[in-house]
């Protein structure tokens, strides 16, 4: 007989609860949150054929690793289907989370996710780390900006000269602001060294990827955008369908069908958040600033012709997303000029 565990997770402890095929709650109580002990319970009560549910959340990906290697059979669910049958309960403690959890194992009602590699992991620490960084650097500067502005004082734009160098100019015969300003600009500095550290880093991985280095001969698409893309697909085999990807990065309509009721909406921005954004970022430059004559930008301006250059956009973002997995599963190089114009 088939024995189903819920595992409510949080940081200290972890709620855990054993059903049988019935539904019969066998037994249910707490263990540390380290992967012996969860390990250690589950064998006890439940034996080593157990099938184990753990929803989604930031410490997932270690968990469901680790458990995975001691050969215990482990699930992660979607936080967001799961969180609909929770929702029925009158008493939300993690106890009862956790053996809802063990009956949705049980009664099969969920979506499995995918959970991605430490590596891929690591990968995504990297990229958000910078994202974090240039963000600082862009409200420090802004910040900036606009305590001169209070004062009469404007840095503009001067072709050469990068922005440090220009308020330091502007603060020379101004020591009283300088006092101000000049600390904010030593971490603004400091902030730009470390991006640029980050940004070898990036560099490295991606030279070291023969994955990275085939994906990056697709138009507009750079060494960040190369790796936010491989590190959120991680496994092309993943989507039998390279359309899929798309719906995956959320650049695809929300559709509201019902009865006579028949209406398509904004693009659902579910998935990956810096993956999307970076796609989008990649449409730009090739509406933007590549020159050549390219199927894709004249595919994309048709588009934007008809319904717009926002629509062209996300059109363009989320055909980019499609052709990228096709040349990862083919494993053969992007040919302009051999790309079909149906995304």
């Amino acid at each position: 007989m088939t024995l189903y565990v819920g595992l409510d997770v949080s940081q200290k402890t972890t709620a855990c609860c054993i059903v049988d095929d019935s539904g019969r709650r066998l037994w249910r109580g707490e263990c540390r949150t380290l992967p012996d002990d969860i390990a250690a319970a589950v064998r006890r009560h439940a034996g080593d054929d157990a099938r184990i549910g753990i929803e989604t959340g930031s410490m997932t990906p270690w968990l469901v690793h680790e458990l995975r290697s001691r050969s215990l059979s482990v699930v992660c669910l979607d936080a967001r289907h799961a969180r609909a049958a929770l929702k029925m309960q009158i008493n939300k403690t993690d106890k009862n989370d956790a053996e809802g959890l063990a009956q949705i194992m049980r009664t099969g009602w969920y979506r499995p996710v995918h959970v991605k590699s430490l590596e891929a992991h690591r990968a995504r620490a990297l990229l958000a780390a910078r994202l974090q960084m240039i963000e600082t650097t862009t409200r420090l500067s802004n910040h900036i900006r606009g305590v001169l502005k209070t004062f009469g004082l404007l840095p503009g734009s001067v072709r050469g000269m990068r922005f440090d160098r220009r308020v330091e100019v502007l603060l020379e015969d101004r020591s009283d602001l300088a006092m101000i300003v000049m600390p904010l600009l030593v971490v603004w500095r400091q902030l730009r060294e470390q991006i640029a550290v980050l940004d070898k880093s990036i560099l490295a991985l991606v030279r070291a990827s023969p994955v990275c280095r085939l994906l990056m001969s697709v138009p507009g698409i750079g060494a960040v955008s190369v790796l936010a893309y491989v590190s959120t697909v991680e496994d092309p085999a993943r989507f039998s369908s390279s359309r899929s990807v798309g719906a995956h990065l959320g650049l695809t309509p929300r559709q509201y069908q019902s009865g006579e009721v028949d209406r398509s909406g904004r693009i659902s921005r579910c998935g990956d958040d810096l993956a999307r954004t970076l796609m989008y970022e990649a449409a730009v430059v090739i509406l933007t600033r590549i020159k050549r004559d390219l199927p894709l930008k004249s595919w994309a301006m048709a588009i934007a012709r008809k319904s717009g250059c926002g629509k062209a956009r996300i059109a363009l973002a989320r055909k980019l997303s499609v052709i990228l997995h096709a040349v990862w599963r083919s494993g053969e190089p992007f040919r302009a000029f051999s790309v079909e114009a149906s995304a």
